[in-house]
């Protein structure tokens, strides 16, 4: 009986440490998934993000801005170095043409030319509208990095423009400088194109969309050529842009984006 009674005991404990070893196997492999997944997530955004930009761009486009009783058209030329150097000129229309915005790093730089001055923009302006679109200011001078500033989940996945696509969740990091509290972007899974955006306030509210379509070769890449930023609380409300030309990796120094450049960039 004793014997029996330390057979009992010691199956007992074996199966114990058998189901101790499996539940520990499970957690580990567990965590190396989840850990794998976040880094392929941010893989994706890394590989969607170099994609539409390079160290150094030219590019012309259009930019309309869109209302429920109107719209208007900008044509417009900009150049590029990495994220902190880039310089805006509007060739059209007549009333805006001349008027160039230069970012270096944290500043922005206005040149008007009907009253030959540059007008260096102050924090209070930030957030205003540039030109009158549904961009702000501080859109042209964001320091955070969709890529670093962030944590990436893959949450899902659908079909955008005959592509799979994943939908990843984006996360600000702790101390990070963005604005959204929440980011879903949707990015194909083969050729790593962002084809859809959405943009959340801290309370979780849906604040700004972007669609993208018409995917088209720009620079060499196959990219979309139309983004259109709409804010959903504003029905009839949006900014459409259209990428005409695009080089990317262009000679150009950091010496380009300088005030007096802005007077004579053409």
């Amino acid at each position: 009986m004793k014997n029996l009674n330390l057979d009992i005991k010691a199956a007992t404990i074996l199966t114990a440490m058998k189901n101790n070893i499996t539940a520990t196997v499970l957690a580990i492999f567990c965590s190396f998934g989840t850990a794998v997944g976040q880094e392929d997530a941010r893989e994706v955004v890394r590989k969607a993000d170099e994609k539409r930009r390079g160290s150094t761009a030219r590019t012309s486009m259009t930019i309309t801005i869109v209302r429920p009783t109107w719209s208007r058209e900008m044509i417009v030329k900009s150049w590029s170095k990495d994220t902190d150097y880039s310089l805006i000129l509007i060739t059209s229309p007549a009333r805006d043409k001349g008027t160039v915005f230069l970012k270096r790093k944290k500043e922005i730089w206005n040149w008007v030319p009907s009253i030959e001055r540059n007008i260096k923009l102050p924090p209070s302006m930030m957030m205003q509208s540039w030109m009158g679109s549904d961009f702000t200011n501080d859109d042209l001078i964001k320091e955070s990095s969709i890529v670093d500033d962030y944590t990436h989940r893959i949450v899902g996945d659908s079909v955008i423009m005959d592509r799979e696509t994943y939908k990843i969740e984006l996360i600000p990091k702790p101390e990070a400088p963005v604005v959204w509290g929440k980011i879903y972007s949707w990015i194909s899974k083969t050729d790593y194109l962002e084809l859809r955006t959405e943009m959340y306030d801290e309370d979780g509210y849906l604040v700004n969309e972007v669609r993208f379509a018409s995917i088209r070769s720009l620079g060499g890449r196959m990219l979309p050529a139309i983004m259109e930023y709409i804010p959903v609380d504003e029905e009839g409300n949006k900014t459409v842009i259209e990428y005409h030309d695009v080089e990317y990796d262009i000679p150009v120094t950091e010496s380009f984006f300088s005030m007096q450049n802005m007077k004579r960039v053409k």
